[in-house]
């Protein structure tokens, strides 16, 4: 996106960038703000304020916020992989780098449950320590994203017969949409297998506080919609990668304002397909759960984060208060210390 530099005034590439990005800042900070409206409400309204139509859409706003954090986070993974591939680092040096970020969250979100044990000293169950909560997630997607894009870095720079290809400028572009291609895929296939996983081919033989990353079972004998597995929510994150790639590409820059209303389009074509699909009388799984494990549900939810993509990018790019201080980019800036806090003041003694 082109900066107008102020009169005799230049622009450095850094800004640039960071103009370029604040979309993604500015989907944290919306997805802060969604968290902080359904925890509130959550916690703070009873009786019959929790059977009105207010609560109900507040709700449904809470069912937003974990598919944007890890949809962020794949997209994220892709800007950083992408800038260590431009300093020439071989794959292996990359992946230690990656996975070491994402086992970083991951000692965050054990930290977590550890504090909100001791603050509920007491009243919290010694299973609240194992339980698979967003940040775990986060960090167990981060490092799976981090293999998976050493694998295909590893495997295309390793091919004899890519090898003159890959020698051209078109490198990165290639690795880059191959690594996309194989992402999407693999969110894909974390959908398709979320409802098995869930009901007939249940790892039942773990113990369940590893059974819990699958499914979510935790410790009361069923999967639990209110955790966060990592099937199906790691598909999110991969999705995030493939669209990561893709927004970030040379050919994408050149033409990003079409690119990004294609992507918003794609999105409602999403939205559109599953609820297609959803609405065929035969389904091919011997459990069906709509708005848990379905792979529809999921591409519903994938296709409107995508539109919200292209309305957050359109707002940061033709807002009027674009270069002013934005209360949301800096709630995404800051997204982590938000939700670690806000926690406590919601559901805690503070």
């Amino acid at each position: 996106m082109p900066v107008r530099p102020i009169p005799g005034q230049s622009v450095r590439p850094s800004d640039v960038a960071r103009s370029r990005l604040a979309y993604i800042d500015w989907m944290r900070g919306l997805a802060c703000i969604l968290m902080f409206q359904t925890h509130c409400y959550d916690s703070w309204l009873g009786g019959a304020a929790r059977q009105s139509r207010f609560f109900m859409y507040s709700q449904l706003g809470g069912t937003f916020p974990a598919p944007l954090f890890l949809f962020l986070a794949g997209i994220s993974f892709a800007l950083v992989t992408e800038k260590l591939w431009r300093k020439n680092l071989p794959p292996s040096e990359i992946a230690r780098t990656t996975l070491r970020r994402g086992a970083e969250i991951f000692a965050f979100g054990l930290l977590f449950r550890v504090q909100e044990y001791v603050v509920a000293w007491g009243r919290a169950p010694k299973s609240d320590l194992l339980r698979v909560d967003i940040l775990n997630t986060i960090g167990l997607s981060m490092m799976l994203m981090g293999v998976l894009c050493w694998i295909v870095s590893a495997l295309l720079l390793g091919a004899p017969f890519l090898a003159r290809f890959l020698r051209e400028e078109r490198e990165l572009s290639a690795r880059a949409a191959a690594t996309a291609l194989v992402a999407a895929s693999t969110a894909l296939l974390i959908s398709l297998l979320t409802p098995l996983l869930w009901t007939v081919w249940r790892p039942r033989w773990l113990p369940w506080p590893l059974e819990s990353y699958i499914n979510g079972v935790h410790n009361l004998g069923t999967p639990q919609a209110w955790l966060f597995p990592i099937f199906p929510w790691s598909a999110f994150a991969f999705a995030g990668l493939a669209v990561g790639f893709l927004l970030q590409s040379q050919w994408t820059r050149a033409r990003e304002a079409q690119v990004f209303l294609f992507v918003g389009a794609a999105g409602v074509g999403l939205v559109e397909l599953a609820r297609w699909l959803d609405a065929r009388p035969r389904q091919v799984y011997p459990v069906y759960d709509y708005w848990h494990t379905s792979p529809n549900f999921f591409l519903i939810r994938l296709g409107m984060l995508l539109v919200i993509v292209t309305a957050s990018y359109a707002w940061c790019r033709w807002c009027p208060a674009q270069g002013r201080f934005s209360p949301g980019i800096q709630l995404g800036q800051a997204s982590l210390l938000v939700y670690w806090v806000h926690i406590e003041f919601v559901y805690g003694r503070v």
